[in-house]
């Protein structure tokens, strides 16, 4: 009992004097303009814009591959990042620069389409990139015919 009193007096003793230091003399000056400057840095994004956002393949036989690069460049005021480039399906698989694209900088993305499907295919590919939405969306599509 005794040491549970001691424990408890030492625990509110400690509480009540340890908050004693103000925090604004804590405060470093260089760490304030570092986070500052960061903050601000957050405030500008890279912004991609392609020559084209979609594709038409025309019409194709079936079993046919075909690729098709889309171009852009970053109009944005800071470096571009493209962490996912995924497909609506397993037949077309696109291909995305790993390394940032600086600003004023321009890269490709090439998608490759495997023509298994019949009939008009429309198929979009995804982008998770670092810019203000998030995320971007291409477009392909194909007329695909059967093998005669």
């Amino acid at each position: 009992m005794k040491k549970s009193l001691i424990l408890l007096a030492t625990a509110v003793a400690f509480s009540l004097f340890s908050c004693k230091d103000n925090a604004v003399n804590k405060v470093e000056e260089e760490k304030v303009v570092a986070a500052e400057q960061r903050d601000e840095s957050m405030e500008t994004f890279p912004v991609m814009s392609f020559e084209e956002e979609q594709f038409d393949f025309g019409e194709i036989v079936q079993g046919t591959h075909v690729e098709h690069v889309f171009s852009f460049t970053n109009t944005g005021d800071a470096p571009l990042v493209i962490t996912n480039a995924r497909s609506s399906c397993g037949c077309t698989v696109p291909e995305y620069p790993r390394e940032p694209v600086a600003p004023g900088e321009s890269g490709e993305l090439l998608v490759k389409f495997d023509g298994s499907g019949r009939g008009t295919v429309n198929k979009n590919i995804t982008l998770t990139t670092n810019t203000e939405k998030g995320m971007e969306r291409l477009r392909i599509r194909a007329t695909v015919n059967p093998k005669q």
